[in-house]
């Protein structure tokens, strides 16, 4: 039987969608939308993502967990991956680039991934740091008790915190610099602080599910507080979780919390009244989105002028004309979207 989805998730999902995209909007604006919606959009993603694990209670059902999660993140990852630089490496081709090692020195980049391959792959670091998130989570659900995995959690959140010193503080210069001077494969260490908004999703899961009204009140003046602050200069806080920035032990949890506590707070009120099926249907296309977004302006803006709207749009709807082309056109295309699913053993009907 099909899993009903949770309505207010899918709409929560398909907003983040849009903030990503608006998020990587290359033009200048006079307010600092980016800033804000970095402060919360990705451990936001986090959080949902927490929010429906499920424990592996036999030991024997690990490595066809890790397999589901593989072809759900990994297959599709690696696709768009390979689809984006076959076009890449055919337009620096026609542009009479033959310089093989420029081929081979990009093709490293790439193998590496996360922080170090920016431009068109600028949202590739989330699926590969979700993975292992992913990975850490089964691990220690099912060989620590509760105490233990709370301990664990707190050291894996004060050694990310380490790590943004050493690249923020130690290390210096801007912050994507810093991090690309700590090597780390397919951002790896970013699940240390990742699991911990994923672990916030999964342990308080029922109050997730209808947020309380007090909740909702002191997240909004919270959050309300943060943004003032900051528009005086009384504080200059920022997040950037790809690049291993984290600028404060205390407000990376109060301040990410906050907006997501009043962002599912509002969708949960609103889709208890409205639909928002435009919302879910981002939300359906949201991996083609996320993985296409940047690469459709860098083709289209050769030849298009067009400011924050136009660029959102743009990030929204070529993305999903391609999801449905892939979906619809090629040989397993619902796997490569993501939407892989074990097959069922069917249980004999007793004669």
């Amino acid at each position: 039987m099909k899993k009903k989805r949770i309505t207010w998730v899918d709409v929560t999902k398909g907003f983040l969608m849009i903030l990503v995209v608006i998020g990587h909007y290359p033009g200048e604006l006079d307010f600092p939308l980016a800033k804000y919606i970095y402060w919360f959009h990705m451990p936001a993603f986090f959080i949902l993502s927490g929010l429906f694990f499920k424990p592996v209670l036999d030991k024997k059902d690990i490595k066809p967990t890790i397999y589901k999660r593989f072809m759900q993140l990994i297959v599709p990852y690696l696709f768009f991956l390979v689809s984006i630089t076959l076009v890449r490496y055919g337009m620096e081709i026609v542009s009479g680039n033959r310089d093989l090692a420029w081929y081979l020195n990009d093709l490293w980049t790439l193998a590496i991934g996360g922080r170090f391959i920016r431009g068109a792959y600028g949202v590739f670091w989330f699926v590969t740091t979700l993975f292992f998130t992913y990975l850490f989570f089964i691990w220690l659900t099912t060989y620590f008790n509760r105490m233990k995995q709370f301990i664990t959690l707190a050291i894996f959140y004060v050694i990310a915190h380490l790590e943004s010193i050493i690249a923020m503080h130690i290390i210096g210069g801007k912050p994507s610099e810093a991090a690309q001077s700590i090597p780390m494969i397919w951002n790896i260490d970013v699940a240390l602080m990742a699991i911990v908004y994923f672990a916030i999703g999964y342990y308080f899961k029922e109050l997730w599910m209808d947020i309380p009204k007090r909740w909702m009140y002191t997240a909004l003046g919270v959050g309300a507080t943060a943004v003032l602050f900051d528009g005086l200069n009384i504080i200059d806080y920022r997040l950037s979780m790809k690049f291993l920035r984290y600028d404060h032990f205390v407000l990376d949890l109060i301040i990410p919390l906050s907006f997501t506590v009043v962002l599912v707070g509002c969708f949960q009120f609103i889709t208890a009244r409205l639909s928002l099926n435009w919302l879910r249907k981002i939300e359906k296309h949201s991996l083609s989105i996320m993985y296409l977004h940047i690469f459709a302006d860098i083709i289209l803006n050769d030849y298009f002028t067009y400011g924050l709207i136009g660029y959102t749009a743009i990030g929204i709807f070529i993305p999903i004309i391609v999801s449905l082309l892939i979906k619809n056109v090629l040989p397993n295309g619902k796997i490569l979207l993501g939407g892989f699913s074990p097959k069922k053993e069917k249980t004999p009907i007793p004669t």
